[in-house]
């Protein structure tokens, strides 16, 4: 009997000895293609590769399928921005060829990948566009291109903007489900879809200011590139151009010459003095990076990463969208105040705010950093409700023209499940309690009215502190505040003229003015949190996020709603949102 344990136990650790060799050979013929290329060198005439393709992330997310060729790559926004800045200095990249098709992204985003593409062509490269079919999104990053090509028989999608939103009031009312809402601020339009059918009076004014301010926008600026009046633009526009017939487009100016794929690429194979497509070196965004050193430089300007919706703690749990936990970005601001390499900080926030109490956390953790060291923000797509609460609290705020910002209010959203218990599911409660509010929201039964009295009474009081947070940052009094805000959202061009932001400006710009600020001469950016690879992230907290993205990029403008159960079981009494995470065609 010994013996034959002793047998079954060797067998067994030979299959697990054997398992291990097959795993580690598969790992390493997944790195080892991977070291190599970064280990090489780029080679002279070669084009950066951009795609416009699918779902446009903040920043890189570890991806095994890309790694293992299962999957195409697609750049994020800051893989793609530290591309073409390295790609404009480096004497072996003749250019950039943009494979453009369905893309989806806010406008900043576009905004600032397009003036990339802008001081890009100030040093004598040329920056060559194609597509079968150009989503407006992608076109108007393209716009900025010195050459467009398009498919004969493809599309350019040119018609102006429309922001929509969902309204799940008549879906919960079947269910038997009521929202109960407290808010503070005429704008502060989060709730509406739970508790309306339409758009506010309020709520459509602010949505048709800021979708006509980032129009304004981009028209001047293709209006620029291409050389094509704005009033000639939104006659295009009216047209529709996706349904125009192709030579109808190229005809209009919006783009310059009508080519299959092959003649596309055969053109970019003679402008790098090549005779055949195969003879073209393209690199991706990623190959450039591994292929230059990096620059150490002076000073150390901290760009830290803050995307997401704002919670207090790591959530779990498939469908937790990527987010900004307050307990670890506490933590890591602690950290880089107290690192003496560090001479300044940007906190770069893609975010439309979440937890209030959060919130608060946050801002203190940044004026606590502001004491150490000069901290500017630079806003992404948008920075606002509780993500422009943690920004008031920094020396100095840049945002994009197109970027959403401001939405300084507060609500309170509570489900009142009484009726789907007791009438639809046949479930009844009773019980006893000792005061008056001691089955404070149960779900047995909606919020009574000194209930409600109560929780708008804790609300007011959170508004007032974000408007005295708002105040103390901004070096305005509170009634001017107050004023300009009521929840309401503003482009970063409005919000420049009421003074919630300092600066029209991109990443870069943040960059340069917080190495100023701290009088540094020569510097360079380093940039936080550390991206984890998958497989890391497959045994931490943020294990789901891959799985999550790739969800958000098949269901696309559908991801809201889906995510929208969630959201609320998960959100915290009191918030500090964003009216509605926009769709903006």
């Amino acid at each position: 009997m010994k013996k034959f344990l002793l047998n079954v136990l060797s067998s067994a650790a030979g299959v697990f000895i054997a398992i291990a060799i097959i795993i580690v050979f598969s790992l390493m013929m997944v790195i080892a293609p991977l070291v190599a290329s970064g280990r090489s060198s780029i080679a002279a005439h070669s084009v950066l590769r951009l795609d416009l393709k699918g779902v446009l992330s903040e920043r890189a997310s570890s991806n095994p399928l890309v790694d293992m060729n299962l999957q195409s790559y697609n750049p994020s926004l800051e893989e793609m921005l530290r591309a073409i800045d390295v790609a404009k200095h480096n004497k072996n990249i003749d250019g950039i060829y943009i494979s453009a098709g369905v893309l989806e992204a806010s406008p900043a985003s576009l905004e600032e990948l397009r003036r990339a593409i802008v001081e890009f062509r100030k040093s004598g490269k040329f920056v060559v566009s194609y597509s079968g079919t150009y989503t407006q999104g992608a076109y108007y990053v393209c716009s900025a291109a010195s050459e467009i090509l398009m498919n004969p028989a493809g599309e350019l999608e040119w018609r102006g903007l429309g922001g929509e939103m969902m309204f799940y009031k008549d879906l919960l009312d079947k269910v038997g489900v009521k929202m109960q809402v407290v808010r503070v601020g005429t704008y502060k339009s989060y709730v509406e879809p739970y508790t309306s059918t339409a758009m506010s009076p309020a709520n459509k004014e602010q949505v048709s200011r800021y979708l006509g301010s980032i129009w304004d926008h981009m028209l001047a600026n293709v209006a620029l590139s291409r050389k094509i009046p704005t009033t000639t633009l939104n006659a295009y526009a009216d047209k529709y151009m996706a349904l125009q017939d192709s030579r109808e487009t190229l005809r209009s100016g919006l783009i310059d010459s009508l080519a299959y794929g092959d003649q596309a690429l055969m053109a970019i194979a003679r402008k790098t003095g090549k005779d055949k497509i195969s003879d073209i070196n393209f690199v991706r965004p990623a190959d450039l990076f591994e292929a230059t050193d990096d620059n150490t430089a002076g000073g150390e300007v901290a760009v830290y990463y803050a995307t997401g919706s704002i919670v207090d703690s790591n959530e779990s749990g498939f469908g937790t969208d990527n987010s900004i936990v307050a307990a670890n970005v506490i933590k890591d601001l602690r950290d880089l105040a107290e690192d003496d390499d560090v001479k300044a900080v940007v906190l770069r926030i893609n975010s439309g705010g979440g937890s209030a109490y959060a919130s608060e956390q946050l801002w203190r953790a940044v004026k606590q950093l502001s004491k150490a060291k000069p901290v500017v923000v630079s806003m992404s797509d948008m920075a606002a409700s509780g993500a422009y609460y943690m920004s008031s609290a920094a020396d100095y705020i840049v945002a994009e023209p197109t970027t959403l910002t401001g939405s300084i209010g507060i609500f309170g959203m509570i489900p009142d499940v009484s009726t789907l218990m007791n009438n639809k599911l046949g479930i009844h409660f009773d019980g006893v309690k000792t005061n008056a509010h001691s089955d404070f929201f149960s779900m047995s039964r909606p919020l009574n009215p000194s209930e409600m009295t109560l929780m708008q009474s804790y609300v007011d009081r959170g508004y007032a502190l974000f408007l005295k947070r708002v105040a103390e940052g901004r070096k305005m009094n509170v009634a001017a505040v107050d004023k300009i805000a009521q929840g309401r959202v503003w482009t970063g061009k409005d919000a420049l003229g009421i003074k919630l932001v300092d600066k029209l400006g991109n990443l870069s710009d943040a960059v340069g003015i917080a190495a100023k600020r701290a009088g540094l001469k020569e510097y360079h950016a380093a940039y936080y949190p550390a991206q984890q690879q998958w497989w890391e992230q497959l045994i931490t907290e943020r294990g789901n996020f891959w799985a999550q993205s790739q969800l958000r990029s098949y269901l696309g403008e559908m991801y809201p709603a889906f995510s929208m159960i969630k959201d609320i079981k998960s959100m915290d009494r009191v918030q500090a949102r964003i009216p509605y995470n926009p769709v903006i065609r």
